[in-house]
């Protein structure tokens, strides 16, 4: 009997396009033979919906139509399964509820890739594949992930995070910035990813414009040192917080100081080397569509320090399945620091799996196995206490008081 696996992207997300071009890569890759799989698009308002063209990449040129001829569903746990329910409900001539053995969030950013979305699949009680509640919440926060590594031995660059009380007071913050800093400066959104509201200031004109444009994204913006000799290198891990492999490594090719979200999902090209999955084309395709260079030219030893550090910097977040840590060199001082870690990599990072003799539908297999280990290991864990406190209990008396 097949496996029924819901993979399940989109989202309240400023990456949702993102997440629809990694997730309907993924289904394609899927093993077919040993797996069912139901794709479940979540809109921007989260409503999920189920059908026959939701797995249609073309379909999404005209998402209003795909919703039409599309049905919205609910998630209810009913008879110890998780199933997929019409909403709203039809007495008679509805659908037949779907059967849900383990779900696949292929899911960026805020809101579904940062714990929220895992929160709601463990509340159902049901196996999904990737980080846990915590882990994913961690590796959203930027700076939470840079603390949580360096002490784990990882190196990371010095960074601060201003709030909205800072951004109320803006000249007094950018003032602390210069302060602390100097110039040039990066600065981003501390819990979104693809580069999104992230900019290089060389001036206090150019920290104003970036400060606004990251504060359009998030409550909470980080601010550190921009390396102005930089090479970036990116490395894939595989496994959980016990037992993990990393990939080969890769460096991405930018068209500016630092990767832009064009660079990564719109304008594609060339490079030594790029990723696609089969049948995926190239313009799209998500981050295997990125310019890069694959193996980075790198020296045996750094090579073999970045792989290391990466799987180093995967346990100590307590991440599962597959992520990509994203390291930065300055070749003026040759120091190799920690920038960033993606517990759901954009296009699952298969394109750096394949180097190692890992085909991507091998990849899918390995993170779905590592989900049913985690769902065992929970399973045999207790998390209920017998105890007869309620039959004694009595909320009799002042209000609020306790006997």
């Amino acid at each position: 009997m097949k496996t029924k696996v819901a993979v399940l992207f989109g989202g309240k997300s400023v990456e949702h396009e993102v997440s629809v071009i990694s997730a309907i890569q993924a289904i394609m890759a899927m093993d077919k033979e040993k797996y069912e799989i139901i794709p479940v698009y979540l809109t921007k308002e989260n409503d999920m919906y189920i059908g026959p063209d939701v797995g249609d990449i073309a379909a999404y040129k005209d998402i209003k139509g795909l919703l039409a001829r599309s049905q919205r569903v609910v998630a209810v746990r009913e008879d110890g399964r998780v199933r997929l329910v019409q909403y709203p409900h039809k007495t008679f001539g509805g659908m037949k509820p779907v059967d849900v053995d383990i779900a696949f969030p292929i899911v960026h950013g805020t809101n579904v890739e940062d714990g929220a979305l895992q929160g709601f699949i463990k509340t159902l009680g049901i196996p999904f594949v990737g980080c846990d509640v915590t882990s994913s919440a961690i590796c959203m926060d930027k700076l939470v992930s840079k603390v949580v590594v360096k002490e784990a031995g990882v190196p990371v660059l010095g960074a601060k995070v201003y709030t909205l009380a800072d951004y109320a007071e803006m000249e007094a913050m950018m003032d602390d910035a210069e302060k602390v800093f100097g110039y040039p400066v990066i600065v981003k959104p501390v819990n979104l990813g693809s580069s999104v509201g992230i900019s290089v200031a060389a001036d206090r004109g150019e920290l104003t414009e970036a400060f606004d444009d990251a504060f359009r994204y998030a409550s909470k913006v980080l601010v550190e040192h921009a390396i102005s000799k930089l090479r970036e290198i990116n490395c894939s891990v595989l496994g959980d917080e016990n037992e993990a492999i990393a990939s080969e490594c890769e460096e991405p090719i930018s068209s500016d100081r630092i990767l832009s979200y064009e660079d990564k999902y719109v304008n594609g090209g060339g490079g030594k080397k790029t990723g696609g999955a089969k049948g995926s084309g190239s313009k799209g395709a998500g981050m295997a569509n990125l310019s890069r260079i694959i193996p980075a030219e790198l020296s045996a030893e750094k090579r073999e320090e970045i792989r290391e550090l990466a799987v180093k910097a995967f346990k100590a977040l307590g991440c599962n399945g597959v992520a990509r840590i994203d390291f930065m060199i300055d070749e003026e001082s040759g120091n190799l620091y920690f920038n960033e870690i993606n517990s759901i990599p954009g296009s699952l990072a298969f394109y750096l799996w394949e180097p190692v003799g890992v085909p991507y539908s091998e990849l899918l297999d390995r993170m779905i196995e590592l989900a049913l280990k985690r769902a065992r290991i929970e399973d045999s864990l207790t998390f209920t206490f017998d105890t007869n406190i309620l039959a004694n209990a009595n909320l009799g008396g002042s209000k609020g008081s306790k006997k």
